[in-house]
C-alpha cells in the first residue's frame, strides 16, 4: 500500500491524517492547542506547543496505523494561516510568542498605512485588504517591540515564517526555511503576480529581506524530514495554507467552483483560474494553492468567529459541557424568538472589515432562553457566511461570470445537519457535504502526492471526489431574503 501523511495544524488543535491513495482515512489523532491570551485583542500560541503537539500527533498516527515512517510516500502540511513566528536561526528558538491570526495588536499601524494612502497599490500587488489580521504588521510589531530584535534581523541573525515554515524548520532540523505561495500569498508582502517577496513592501514595513523564507509552488521538493524526527526520512511534498488547502482537497479547480470550511472561522473561497480578479464587494484575492509556478488565484471572504462561537456558548457562557450538544439545545425551539447574534469576538471581517466592532446579541424578550441564545449563536455562523456569498456573486457577476451554483462544504460544524439546513435556506443553492470532511488535510496530502507522482494530474484527484449529503433550500427566496434583512439591521446595531 501506499500511503500519504497530512500534518493539519490548526488554531485550536494539531492533528495528523494518514490516507491511502483513494483519499481515505487510515488513522488520525489529535491534540488540542492551548490558546494565550495576555489582553483583550492579544491571541498568541507558544510555537514550541505547536511543534510539540504536531510531533507527538505524527508518531501517534503512525502508531495507530500500525505502519512505518518509510512506508510514507510523501508527507504534506496545511496550517493556520497568518499566525507569525520569528526564531533564531542558530538556536532555533523563538523571539516571542506566535501571534496568531486573531490577533489585533498591530490595528494602529494598519490604519497608519491607510492613512498614508498604501492602500490601492497593497491591495493591487498583494489582493489583500491593509488588515492586522495578516501577517505584514504583525512581524513589524515584533521587530520593534521585542528587545534587540530588529538589530538581530539586521545581522540576518532571524527568521520569519507563518507556522508552514516553523514546521519544515523543525522537521528538518533547519535545514530548510521555505513556504508555498499559498501562505506567502496571506503576509501582505508577497507581490502574487510575479510569486516574489516584493521590495517594496518590504521597504515600507522596514522588513529585512534576509528574514524571508523561499516560496515554492505548492506541490514541490519542501525537502526531507530527519531520520529521528518520525524514524525514517519522509520526503515533504506539498504545502499550502488550511483555506486553500481545503479548495484543492474539494477538488474546486475550476473557476467558479467555490467552498466554505466551518471551522474557528469560517472561509469562503470561489476559485478564478489564472484570472486576479480584484473584489468590489469588501472580498480579498488570495493565491490558490498551485502544482506549477504558473499563478492559480481564488476569491475569498473569512470570518473572524465561526465555530469558536460554539466553544464561547461551551466555555463562556457554559450552556453546553461539549459542542456536541449544541444541535440538540438549538433544535430544542423551532426558531431563534428574534434573537440575532454577531459574533464580533474580535471585529467584523469580510465583507464588513469593522476591526473595532464588539459582539453583540439583540432581541432579546423575558421568553428568551439559552437554546434560544444557542439558536442565535449558530445561525449567526451561517448567516456571516452567506453575506460573503452574496458579496462573492456580485463580483462574479461585475467580472461578467455566473455566481456560484452550488457550495461544497468541511470543517468540524459542517457535520451540524441544521446549521447546513439553514445555510442552503439562506443561499438559495444546494449546499453538499462531502464523503471526507476533513478535506483540510485531504488538500495537503492530495498535494504532496502530486508532487511524488502518486496522481498523475488533478483530473484523477477530482475523480477521487464523493458526496456524502445534498442540502437543498426549503424556504422560499423571499423568506431568505427578510432574513437577511435582519441579519443586515443587526450587523448596523454592531458597528453603529
Amino acid at each position: 500500500m501506499t500511503y500519504l501523511l497530512a500534518l493539519d495544524q490548526g488554531t485550536s488543535s494539531s492533528r495528523t491524517i494518514v490516507f491511502d491513495v483513494r483519499g481515505t482515512i487510515v488513522a488520525q489523532a489529535q491534540q488540542e492547542l492551548p490558546q494565550i491570551y495576555p489582553r483583550p485583542g492579544y491571541v498568541e500560541h507558544d510555537p514550541m506547543q505547536i511543534w510539540g503537539t504536531q510531533l507527538a500527533t505524527a508518531r501517534e498516527v503512525l502508531a495507530k496505523a500500525g505502519i512505518s515512517a518509510a512506508q510514507i510516500t510523501s508527507l504534506g502540511i496545511t496550517n493556520q494561516r497568518e499566525t507569525t513566528i520569528v526564531w533564531n536561526r542558530t538556536t532555533g528558538q523563538p523571539i516571542h510568542n506566535a501571534l496568531v491570526w486573531q490577533d489585533r495588536r498591530a490595528e494602529p499601524a494598519c490604519a497608519a498605512l491607510r492613512a498614508q494612502g498604501h492602500a490601492d497599490t497593497i491591495q493591487r500587488k498583494t489582493g489583500l485588504l491593509i488588515d492586522a489580521y495578516f501577517s505584514a504588521t504583525k512581524l513589524q510589531w515584533l521587530l520593534d517591540n521585542v528587545a534587540g530584535a530588529r538589530a538581530a534581523a539586521e545581522r540576518g541573525e532571524l527568521a520569519f515564517g507563518t507556522v508552514d515554515t516553523w514546521l519544515v524548520w523543525q522537521l528538518t532540523q533547519g535545514q530548510r526555511h521555505v513556504t508555498d505561495v499559498s501562505n506567502a500569498s496571506r503576509t501582505m508582502l508577497f507581490n502574487v503576480h510575479s510569486n516574489q517577496w516584493d521590495d517594496e513592501l518590504l521597504a515600507l514595513l522596514n522588513i529585512p529581506r534576509s528574514l524571508m523564507p523561499e516560496v515554492l509552488p505548492s506541490a514541490s521538493d519542501f525537502g526531507n524530514t530527519a531520520p529521528d524526527v518520525l524514524g525514517a526520512p519522509i520526503h515533504i511534498g506539498g504545502m499550502a495554507g488550511d483555506q486553500q488547502s481545503a479548495l484543492f482537497g474539494q477538488a474546486c479547480f475550476q473557476p467558479g467552483m467555490a467552498k466554505n470550511t466551518y471551522g474557528t472561522g469560517c472561509f469562503l473561497l470561489m476559485h478564478t483560474g489564472q484570472h486576479f480578479q480584484t473584489s468590489h464587494n469588501g472580498l480579498l484575492t488570495t493565491s490558490a494553492a498551485q502544482a506549477s509556478a504558473q499563478p492559480q488565484f481564488a476569491l475569498e471572504g473569512s470570518v473572524f468567529v465561526g465555530g469558536a462561537v460554539v466553544q464561547w456558548l461551551r466555555d463562556g457562557l457554559r450552556a453546553i459541557e461539549h459542542s456536541g450538544q449544541v444541535q440538540q439545545l438549538a433544535e430544542s425551539v423551532p426558531d431563534s424568538g428574534g434573537v440575532m447574534m454577531v459574533p464580533a469576538f474580535t471585529g467584523l471581517g469580510a465583507p464588513y472589515w469593522k476591526p473595532d466592532a464588539r459582539g453583540t446579541i439583540t432581541g432579546i424578550t423575558r421568553g428568551t432562553t439559552i437554546a434560544h441564545i444557542a439558536r442565535a449563536a449558530l445561525e449567526s455562523i451561517a448567516f456571516q457566511s452567506a453575506a460573503l456569498l452574496q458579496a462573492m456573486s456580485r463580483d462574479a457577476i461585475a467580472a461578467g461570470s455566473l455566481p456560484v451554483s452550488e457550495l461544497r462544504v468541511d470543517g468540524g460544524a459542517c457535520v451540524n445537519n441544521l446549521l447546513m439546513q439553514f445555510q442552503a435556506d439562506l443561499l438559495g443553492i444546494p449546499v453538499v457535504r462531502p464523503a471526507c470532511v476533513e478535506t483540510t488535510a485531504l488538500g495537503a496530502a492530495y498535494l504532496a502526492g502530486l508532487s511524488s507522482g502518486v496522481f498523475a494530474n488533478t483530473d484523477e484527484i477530482a475523480s477521487l471526489w464523493k458526496a456524502d449529503r445534498r442540502f437543498l433550500p426549503t424556504q422560499s427566496s423571499a423568506r431568505a431574503q427578510e432574513l437577511m434583512q435582519a441579519w443586515d439591521h443587526a450587523v448596523r446595531q454592531t458597528t453603529a
